[in-house]
């Protein structure tokens, strides 16, 4: 039997129902921690060389949507697995609280200004995914209004597929006792203190709300365009090799490659080659 590829592994089931079948401390793929960390710098300097060859090409673009509860870990994964690929052809853009020009546009408005250009790799840390979770549990919105957008997000992404752009939609997986020995690492580290905001107390009580919207974006937004891929980011490692094989893997199916030039190298090569000094 040929071995499962790990966006077998890790799309959404069909027949999905809820993340609480799904647990954040698995590791699928990977059997041991040592191998798989290991295994990671290799893995890393392929998927570097893809994405130069992507940016080489400059015709088609690789978007990473990362969501997650506070703490899953996107910050940690835009640092531990993009950082090693080339600046010049990465776009990282953070998503927070809609500004007031923001908001005066309709709510995709401000991802299409953020999408990655021709031969870039675009992460998205949060997304448009935040007017269908954050606005629904805060009830910033009715009910109809955050409703009818996942219709409209599934043609956005469709859209994006048609016009070049391959989108690898990463939900981190985590459990709320695990976040919770995050949010008390930050506490008693004085260099991490910083991240910690006592509204993330709150927040952690919309527990139950916010697991019944991400239910809710995975059933009604993993499409054939745009899989959603859950990664269980209890351990960190597992998180940082298993989306660095989902990258690895989605590239590789693109197949990018360096392009050809228009002249002749080897004239051009003679010419500077007798050059005098």
């Amino acid at each position: 039997m040929a071995k499962r590829s790990i966006r077998d592994l890790l799309r959404a089931p069909a027949g999905f129902t809820t993340l609480d079948e799904l647990d954040p401390a698995a590791t699928p793929g990977a059997r041991e921690k040592a191998r798989a960390i290991a295994d990671l710098p290799e893995l890393l300097r392929e998927l570097s060389s893809q994405q130069e060859q992507l940016w080489a090409e400059h015709t088609r673009s690789l978007l990473l949507v990362l969501q997650g509860m506070d703490t899953s870990g996107k910050d940690g994964t835009i640092r531990h697995v993009i950082g090693g690929l080339n600046p010049a052809g990465t776009k990282i853009v953070a998503f927070k609280q809609p500004t007031a020009v923001e908001l005066r546009h309709d709510f995709l408005w401000r991802i299409r200004r953020g999408l990655p250009e021709p031969g870039q790799t675009g992460i998205f840390n949060r997304s448009h995914y935040e007017d269908v979770l954050v606005v629904r549990v805060h009830r910033l919105v009715p009910r109809p209004v955050w409703a009818a957008r996942f219709a409209r997000i599934n043609a956005f992404e469709q859209e994006l597929g048609a016009g070049g752009i391959t989108v690898v939609k990463v939900l981190l997986h985590i459990s709320k006792r695990e976040q919770r020995e995050r949010l008390l690492a930050r506490l008693d580290d004085p260099t991490k203190r910083w991240k910690f905001r006592p509204g993330d107390l709150e927040e952690r009580k919309r527990w139950p709300a916010y697991l019944r919207a991400y239910d809710d974006v995975v059933r009604r937004c993993s499409t054939p365009a745009a899989p959603w891929y859950v990664v269980p980011a209890d351990r960190k490692w597992y998180r940082n090799w298993a989306v660095s094989q989902l990258l690895l893997e989605t590239l590789r199916e693109m197949d990018p490659h360096y392009p050809q030039p228009s002249f002749d190298p080897a004239i051009y090569r003679a010419k500077l080659a007798a050059e005098r000094d």
